[in-house]
């Protein structure tokens, strides 16, 4: 696992109050809204959003397709932060 990866699942852990489950529980492309994956709702993507913007110092736009579809899984949205850190 990379370490991006892992600081994101830590990330996830942390800002939505997760603390039943270890990063470990968090396969990299699980997905992370609906009944598949670790079931987030649309408060948690806010909170997801937030939370990835502070931590990682960045703007995002929530109207850009791209982005959304970087939260999918932990997999993806590491691709979009690297992206977004250049």
């Amino acid at each position: 696992m990379s370490n991006l990866n892992q600081e994101i699942k830590e990330l996830i852990i942390n800002s939505l109050g997760l603390e039943d489950l270890t990063a470990a529980d968090i396969d990299d492309h699980t997905p992370l809204f609906g009944d598949d994956g670790l079931g987030l709702d649309s408060v948690d993507a806010l909170e997801l959003g937030l939370a990835v913007q502070k931590h990682f110092g960045f703007q995002l736009d929530k109207e850009n397709q791209e982005l959304r579809d970087s939260f999918a899984n932990v997999s993806s949205l590491a691709a979009f932060i690297s992206k977004m850190k250049g």
